[in-house]
């Protein structure tokens, strides 16, 4: 009796996020916390001081074997609304991997070891010259030689985030280990 139940809870809380997840579509630009005592502000607040922070992060794609793929990335800061940028050579694997499935996650660890921030996103590949101007780095120049040829941009646009900080006070569920989460309604 007690496994049907349980049973029966999880299949409920699996229908009300996709309700919520559905619903959630409908509405424009809003930020929402999951599974949290934490406000979307607050999640928001401290991830972007790890993001800041923690400086490299891991951009994880997945190849058309299904595989994921990491790889260290020096991106910019995030702007208001937490889009990414990253450069990148245009003939790089990632790029054929975000073409074939523009999914990603952004893993970045504090810098002290005492939290992370994890964001599930939308990636798209910038081509447009203004663009690459303004995300560019001076120390980039060894590596894009012809910078309108083989510099290129990823767009990363968070479709949620979860954020895990001991020294912010944020924690993860005790008995299920979930972590704060925040949803992006696009």
């Amino acid at each position: 009796m007690h496994i049907l139940c349980i049973e029966v809870w999880t299949n409920m809380k699996k229908k009300l996020l996709l309700l919520t997840f559905i619903l959630g579509s409908l509405i424009t630009f809003s930020q929402k916390s999951i599974n949290s005592d934490y406000s979307a502000k607050e999640l928001i607040k401290v991830g972007k001081m790890i993001i800041k922070d923690g400086g490299i992060c891991s951009l994880i794609t997945i190849d058309k074997e299904g595989i994921a793929r990491a790889r260290a990335m020096d991106g910019f800061a995030p702007e208001e609304d937490l889009t990414i940028w990253f450069g990148t050579h245009s003939q790089s694997r990632k790029v054929e991997q975000i073409k074939n499935n523009p999914k990603v996650s952004l893993y970045y660890l504090d810098k002290d070891n005492s939290g992370y921030v994890l964001i599930h996103g939308k990636a798209e590949l910038i081509n447009d010259l203004k663009t690459k101007k303004k995300y560019w780095k001076d120390h980039w120049d060894a590596y894009y030689p012809d910078t309108e040829k083989d510099y290129l941009l990823i767009k990363v646009t968070p479709i949620w985030m979860e954020v895990l900080s001991d020294k912010h006070g944020i924690k993860n569920d005790p008995k299920n280990w979930e972590v704060p989460r925040v949803d992006f309604q696009l």
